[in-house]
């Protein structure tokens, strides 16, 4: 007899047989990934309409300092020296002096990228701060995080359809299927902090298929 589908299981479970199905929640553990991708896609297709509908006081202001995305307990605004070089970092608006981050939105969300200064052309230098780059790090065709760096193509890549980014070159698209530039972020150094200087050159998110 055919292993039972999710769909019949549900069926089976909703007239009461107490059938336990191992092939039913199998099939469900691996449709459960495909899902997720789905749902980060739908917020990608909206977000640069949602993040332009988002109150002000909500989006990143220029004077906000920045904290690890994963960081544990009260988060600890970064330092340059906390950047280390070639290697991306997630990070999220910090409001220093509500003692909050900006997290309410992934569309906030920021991938640091530190180089030499003298890596950077005068445009890059001038949004930098001690050589540390800031984009969204929401990819611009589907809305999913991009934070792979590859050290040998030097660009930055969507973990979801591998959409690369050049952020020496202001994020432009050094691959797609992405055709938007990577928005950025300019940078400041209050003391030894990274601190925002103003908002993102473009509404972070996805764009419809």
């Amino acid at each position: 007899m055919p292993s039972p589908t999710p769909r019949t299981h549900e069926l089976h479970a909703n007239a009461g047989c107490g059938c336990t199905c191992k092939a039913a929640a199998a099939a469900a553990a691996v449709d459960a990934p495909r899902r997720r991708l789905i749902q980060i896609a739908a917020a990608g297709v909206v977000a640069p309409l949602a993040f332009a509908a988002a109150p002000a006081w909500s989006r990143p202001q220029a004077g906000d300092l920045l904290v690890e995305e994963d960081a544990e307990g009260t988060p600890a605004p970064l330092r340059l020296a906390d950047i280390p070089m070639g290697k991306p970092m997630l990070a999220f608006p910090y409001d220093a002096a509500g003692k909050k981050a900006r997290d309410e939105t992934r569309l906030n969300k920021v991938a640091l990228m530190r180089f030499a200064e003298a890596d950077l052309d005068a445009e890059s230098r001038a949004r930098s701060a001690g050589g540390v780059l800031a984009f969204s790090a929401i990819c611009t065709h589907q809305g999913c995080d991009v934070k792979t760096w590859s050290t040998k193509e030097q660009v930055l890549i969507c973990f979801c359809h591998s959409s690369k980014f050049r952020l020496r070159e202001g994020g432009v698209v050094a691959s797609g299927p992405a055709t938007r530039p990577l928005p950025s972020l300019p940078l400041k150094l209050v003391g030894d902090q990274l601190a925002i200087a103003d908002g993102f050159s473009a509404a972070p998110g996805g764009q419809p298929a």
